[in-house]
């Protein structure tokens, strides 16, 4: 057989050499076979990492604008962002921030550590992109911005005076302000306040200046959704363009609290007593909600009188905290009725004042004889040989359905009369920083109603556990700060020693949380020791 045949074995083995010798060809920069049907420009791959950089174009370094007073980042052109260190929101603005990252695919996006102090702050970012036909290159690289400080608008304007938009003036009319302290705290707790550009506190209130309109608005709504209030709004015209008809106003919002206030005393209409419930006319108000909710001592019957059905026909309470008597209890019987934490008890009760005086007592039905023994004292209104100027408590009187179970005692709350003065605490409470509208300090009869309305509400807030699970107790380990003026929040420590007859509530440490601002003093404090002894 003639050896150059067209056999078909012949034709395979030239196929397959053609295969083996016509698919291969050598890197034109190192000189590496390659398979010539897949490379790009006749490179190998460890030829085209060095010699092709798909990020190119791609900035290593950049600017990131922080203001220090809202610690809100820029982002470009005007808006401003709320992002913490090394959060998802950061890395999406610093992503942002770099030019041509567009026209590649982010495979991967991470922050590298840095000193806090720095002001720089590192990302690894990791990209691919097509260098040929069916051939990918994916490459990692640092890019390191900046911190630059600039402060936004609306801080800029909070330096300014005369230059909000919208004002909400907050008051309640009455001789205290155990409820501002408490609207305060819920204030604090919610962050309410931090669209804010000002705060002054008036004598019978606060105002909060706004730079938005909106930002006022969302303010109205949560003082709405804690406090039974009425709002009034109006609108002051500051300019207006003739030629487009556009005008701008000055809005002002005048948010007024129902002026009854907790463990007051309070005669209801007959009329709406009948209608939340039938419950008695003469109650206690026990709780402050987005309604007022009222307790009927003697049947612990409960009810609740919202803003809008009160601002109908409103009325003020008969008597208030500053009016509570203290009484101890000589002998205290229960019914063996609940509701809840409370116990409907029969308590025999003389005044403190006629003790070794006379003997007269008082016979009152209370609803937290849980807690009560004889011997304890308690605080209550005297009703039996009061004047009342009221005409709802007259009508009460005069009814015949409710003439006859007017108590002659009224019991609110425990007291506590060996609870120290001024007494040490092992937690505090955050307060918000207002200006003084005429720049003076206030009388020193005022500062001491101040401080004492102010310890009242350390108290109620350590004996009350619901009302404690509604605010933010915060862990105290600084000394007293003997100037009351030199911080905004109140020390309220207690170390009790060895020996010591306090026989008030204690608030556990498990219900306080660390203050973080604290805690960052205190490391910047430990870092600062460490770089001065070289560690």
């Amino acid at each position: 057989m003639d050896i150059d045949s067209d056999s078909p074995s012949g034709m395979a083995m030239m196929r397959l050499g053609d295969a083996q010798t016509g698919a291969t060809i050598l890197c034109c920069n190192c000189g590496a076979p390659i398979d010539g049907t897949s490379s790009a420009g006749a490179l190998c791959y460890d030829c085209i990492k060095s010699t092709i950089d798909v990020s190119q174009g791609i900035p290593r370094e950049g600017v990131m604008h922080l203001c220090r007073d809202c610690d809100r980042w820029l982002l470009p052109p005007s808006s401003w962002v709320s992002a913490t260190l090394e959060s998802r929101e950061l890395l999406s603005l610093c992503l942002k921030r770099l030019r041509n990252l567009g026209k590649v695919r982010i495979i991967d996006a991470k922050f590298i550590w840095t000193e806090p102090h720095s002001r720089r702050i590192r990302l690894r970012i990791t990209v691919q992109d097509s260098v040929a036909d069916g051939v990918l290159l994916q490459q990692s690289f640092e890019v390191v911005y900046v911190v630059a400080y600039q402060q936004c608008k609306e801080c800029q304007k909070s330096y300014t005076a005369n230059v909000w938009r919208a004002a909400v003036q907050l008051r309640q009319k009455v001789t205290h302000k155990r409820t501002f302290l408490l609207l305060e705290q819920l204030i604090l707790k919610h962050q309410a306040h931090r669209d804010t550009i000002n705060i002054k506190e008036e004598r019978d209130g606060i105002d909060f200046y706004f730079a938005q309109k909106n930002q006022a608005e969302a303010f109205i709504s949560f003082l709405k959704s804690v406090v039974p209030i009425n709002v009034l709004s109006s609108r002051h015209l500051i300019s207006a363009d003739t030629h487009t008809g556009s005008k701008s106003y000055k809005f002002s919002y005048s948010a007024e609290i129902v002026p009854i206030c907790r463990d007051d005393l309070v005669a209801l209409p007959m009329k709406l007593a009948k209608s939340i419930g039938n419950i008695s006319p003469l109650v206690i108000c026990h709780k402050i909600g987005t309604s007022v909710n009222f307790l009927d001592p003697n049947t612990m019957q409960t009810a609740d009188v919202s803003a809008e059905v009160y601002w109908r026909a409103p009325f003020m309470p008969l008597a208030g905290a500053s009016q509570l008597v203290e009484f101890i209890v000589m002998d205290i019987e229960t019914t063996g009725k609940r509701k809840g934490k409370w116990l409907l008890s029969e308590a025999i009760v003389a005044r403190a004042s006629d003790l070794g005086v006379n003997d007269t007592t008082f016979f009152a039905r209370t609803h937290f004889g849980n807690i009560l023994h004889p011997g304890d004292s308690v605080m209550g209104y005297l009703i039996a040989g009061g004047n009342y100027n009221s005409d709802l408590f007259d009508a009460i009187n005069d009814s015949r359905a409710y003439g006859s179970t007017v108590p002659d005692v009224v019991l609110v709350k425990k007291h506590y009369p060996n609870r120290r003065k001024n007494k040490k605490r092992n937690w505090k409470l955050k307060r918000m920083v207002k200006d003084d509208p005429e720049n003076a300090l206030p009388k020193q009869a005022d500062q001491d109603r101040n401080e004492a309305e102010y310890e009242a509400f350390l108290r109620d807030v350590e004996e009350d556990e619901e009302l404690r699970a509604a605010l933010a107790l915060y862990k105290n380990t600084k000394p007293r700060n003997q100037d009351p003026d030199a911080m905004s929040v109140a020390d309220t420590e207690m170390t009790m020693g060895e020996g010591d007859d306090d026989d008030g509530p204690k608030i556990d440490m498990d219900e306080l949380l660390d203050d973080m601002e604290e805690l960052h003093i205190e490391r910047q404090r430990k870092d600062g020791n460490a770089a001065i002894l070289g560690i």
